[in-house]
């Protein structure tokens, strides 16, 4: 699994040119992905919200826009250029105005056993330098009966694997390079994608880390997949 220091590098290297990336690779598909995220956790009703590995932030915002100014949004990160993105963005809606931004490392979160009901993680699991730890610490924070939902990617439907790899391999780290200046941190991307577990094997993964109830949606030809997970309620 990645190094946390080396992926806190990588991203502080492509902050200010990640959203273009973002929509430009993926075809613009990521606002649908983000979309059908937010319904999600809309339909579960939580008390508060917190958006993990947000990055940029955009998560956090389509989370405002879904469920209102009553529920409160915190977006963790623990890369500070990204956050500067976030807030940078915050500050340009007055309707955003209320979403904290903070520091925020998911093998060691800043906030108390059973205090939160709900978070989201968009494509940050994949970069967990252990992955196990990372998940059993949001289970800790995690309100009995509050869920997790993971937008990750994921190991596409069969018949479409070999375009999606093609695009993978050979394309995707050269586009990026003209969008970011980057090149190798898209060779990164790819490589953890192409390694990613599938639906079924990161559900195995979520349940052996200690979740009661894991469900599994494939998007886009499974080439993503939300995950939500809830912890067990006392019996």
């Amino acid at each position: 699994m990645p190094e946390g220091k080396a992926v806190n590098k990588m991203f502080a290297g492509i902050a200010g040119r990640y959203d273009l990336a973002n929509h430009l690779l993926s075809g613009g598909v990521d606002f649908y992905w983000r979309r059908v995220l937010t319904q999600m956790v809309k339909a579960c009703r939580p008390r508060e919200v917190v958006d993990l590995a947000t990055g940029s932030g955009d998560v956090a915002f389509k989370l405002r826009d879904r469920i209102g100014t009553e529920v409160p949004v915190t977006g963790l990160d623990f890369c500070e250029p990204m956050l500067v993105e976030a807030r940078a963005k915050r500050s340009a809606k007055k309707s955003y105005s209320d979403i904290a931004f903070e520091f925020g490392d998911c093998m060691d979160l800043p906030l108390e056993d059973n205090s939160v009901d709900a978070f989201t993680i968009s494509f940050g699991v994949r970069n967990f330098e252990n992955r196990q730890h990372g998940l059993r610490e949001i289970l800790r924070v995690l309100r009995p009966g509050g869920r997790l939902f993971v937008l990750e990617f994921s190991q596409p439907d069969k018949w479409f694997c070999p375009i999606y790899y093609f695009y993978l391999k050979l394309i995707l780290p050269w586009v990026a390079a003209l969008a970011t200046g980057d090149k190798s941190a898209y060779d990164y991307l790819a490589g953890t994608i192409e390694d990613f577990p599938s639906k079924e094997a990161l559900t195995e993964q979520l349940t052996q880390a200690g979740y009661e109830t894991v469900e599994a949606t494939g998007l886009t030809f499974s080439i993503v997949a939300i995950h939500e997970a809830q912890k067990a309620q006392p019996k």
